[in-house]
């Protein structure tokens, strides 16, 4: 049956967006340039750690906690750092203002292969689009960098709708701002609990990007004709 499709909303990070480098390496180069020495494997260890610590305390960015997104990043950065023996705190300073800056910019970022003629296709066929996302305030310069933004008619970020993916109300916010019903919505991500399924419990359609090879984890049956090898598989599921 043809989809009555009217919007279709998209996950950015491992959906059309991915890190040019391991956060690992990216640290350690900025770091090397501040004249620290640190390994790219620790400080990516580090800053795994840290960044779930940081999460499980100080959920979406510290929404609502008295912290701006710029600081939780900050102090993310600083003691990824600090926990890989780092200790100069005016070099770290120095070192993480760069780093926040430097991951608005196209050198960070990549496109994933078809997302470009996919978004294109999207919107000759005439859908509107937007942007549902557990990011930060700096997705909007990103998408602008990368040379995405023009796509889309909003881009909702966690921080800005208050509340992150799983959680529905982000979905709802969405619908509102590109005037569908969820039934007229589809939501295309990587993530199976914040994006798949998430949408779907919302009432819209869903469809999961996963590469081959991808392991089905407990519970993450979906049905095939929901899955994407690549992101040129949309097109054809939704045209049904």
């Amino acid at each position: 049956a043809m989809l009555r499709l009217r919007l279709l909303t998209w996950d950015v990070k491992d959906t059309l967006l991915r890190l040019r480098q391991p956060v690992g390496q990216s640290y350690a180069a900025e770091a090397r340039a501040q004249g620290l020495q640190v390994q790219p494997e620790a400080l990516g260890r580090s800053f795994r750690e840290v960044y779930g610590a940081q999460s499980r305390r100080f959920p979406n960015y510290g929404h609502g906690q008295g912290l701006s997104s710029r600081q939780w990043w900050l102090d993310v950065i600083k003691e990824s750092f600090r926990l890989s023996g780092v200790l100069d705190e005016a070099a770290l300073t120095k070192v993480a203002e760069k780093l926040y800056r430097d991951y608005c910019s196209s050198h960070s970022w990549e496109l994933l292969p078809g997302a470009a003629e996919t978004l294109n296709r999207c919107r000759e066929l005439g859908f509107r689009m937007g942007v549902v996302s557990n990011f930060d305030s700096r997705l909007e310069a990103i998408l602008s960098q990368c040379d995405l933004r023009h796509h889309f008619q909003f881009v909702l970020t966690s921080e800005a709708a208050g509340v992150a993916k799983p959680d529905g109300r982000i979905f709802e916010q969405a619908l509102r701002l590109g005037g569908a019903r969820p039934e007229q919505a589809a939501h295309i991500g990587d993530d199976y609990s914040r994006d798949y399924r998430a949408a779907r419990a919302a009432g819209m359609h869903g469809f999961l990007l996963r590469a081959a090879g991808h392991e089905h984890g407990q519970g993450q049956e979906v049905p095939p004709e929901h899955v994407l090898p690549t992101l040129s598989h949309l097109l054809a599921r939704i045209q049904k």
